[in-house]
């Protein structure tokens, strides 16, 4: 038997055809780049998210000569998330990059690594609640997912345990 998975996700030409909130959450994102550490890579990734309580929280990937100890701005997020507060959904992340090393050309939308997938559905799977995702360069075009976990079907959880 074959079985066929697909999601649906929206494409935007670019920033201006955004919702107000999504579009300045992208902004915060594309902005929050600047703070990454990638001396070795000058792909500097952003990533800014907001709760339903309508705070908000960043995060940018951190590398390190020892390549396996750097960490991408997504779980770095999620990190501080979950220490700023605890247990609260996250509603929307925005997440942007800055590939220096093709001279700052950024402008197809960027997805989370293996990693940072698992991460978001854990997340998702912690709060009970689906967690949008915009994805972007520094310009071009937008991509909105309405679940992290369409990002990772099959995804190992916590009930791969029990």
């Amino acid at each position: 038997m074959k079985v066929k998975s697909e999601f649906e996700f929206e494409i935007f030409n670019d920033i201006s055809e955004l919702q107000k909130e999504d579009a300045e959450l992208l902004e915060e994102a594309r902005k929050t780049t600047q703070k990454a550490y990638a001396p070795y890579s000058n792909f500097f990734v952003g990533a800014a998210a907001i709760f339903n309580n309508g705070e908000k929280v960043y995060g940018t990937n951190q590398e390190n000569a020892s390549y396996p100890v750097g960490i991408c701005a997504e779980r770095v997020l999620l990190a501080s998330a979950a220490m700023l507060q605890t247990d609260e959904p996250i509603k929307t992340m925005a997440i942007s990059y800055n590939n220096l090393s093709r001279k700052g050309v950024s402008d197809q939308p960027i997805s989370p690594c293996g990693m940072c997938r698992q991460s978001l559905a854990e997340y998702e799977d912690r709060t009970k609640q689906p967690m949008r995702i915009i994805l972007s360069g520094m310009e071009g075009k937008v991509m909105i997912i309405e679940s992290a976990t369409q990002l990772l079907p099959f995804s190992f959880g916590g009930d791969s345990l029990k």
